[in-house]
């Protein structure tokens, strides 16, 4: 299965930029947007006036989202298997070893 890469064009903060991705042209476009508008929101704060500061800072608000999604998944999959647990204690024996 070979993976085919797309080109799409998408516009951060008014630069134009072509991007070759393994994911949809959909995707990649949601995910300039996505940060345009992080950056923008740090920029109209008043807090920061450089664009480069204001698109690390982005990035760095950005990545904390991503590892607070990481740890609340990891938190699911720790329930989910917990909960297995719980489900095959409660089968008879002869259930217990029987795969989906």
């Amino acid at each position: 299965m070979s993976t085919r890469k797309t080109s799409v064009k998408v516009e951060i903060l008014g630069e134009s930029y072509a991007v070759r991705s393994d994911a949809s042209a959909e995707h990649t476009k949601a995910v300039a947007e996505y940060l345009d508008h992080a950056i923008r929101q740090i920029l109209t704060s008043g807090s920061v006036i450089e664009t480069n500061r204001a698109a690390i800072l982005a990035a760095m608000q950005i990545t904390s989202e991503l590892f607070q999604a990481r740890e609340a998944n990891d938190a699911v999959v720790a329930a989910m298997a917990e909960l297995g647990d719980e489900v095959r204690r409660l089968l008879p024996p002869a259930k217990r070893d029987v795969s989906a």
